[in-house]
């Protein structure tokens, strides 16, 4: 079953019109399918410019945490 889906309407050139047909015509895949896909290449590409859970310090619970500093101030040496 597939997922309900949200009519929207976009522009394109009419070279990538073109493109399309010919690769529908070739590959009897639906044209919106392969916009759907290039719309989710781009959100995964920016997925880090989208909002997500936050963690408890406020990074994103997904961002990578800092290695420890070598450089940073050390206790003094006696």
């Amino acid at each position: 079953m597939s997922r309900k889906k949200v009519s929207t309407t976009i522009y394109i050139t009419p070279e990538q019109a073109d493109c399309l047909k010919l690769l529908h015509e070739r590959t009897k895949v639906p044209i919106a399918v392969y916009i759907r896909e290039g719309i989710d290449m781009m959100l995964k590409v920016y997925e880090h410019l989208m909002p997500g859970q936050m963690s408890l310090d406020g990074r994103p619970a997904d961002a990578p945490t800092a290695p420890p500093s070598t450089t940073g101030p050390s206790s003094p040496k006696r």
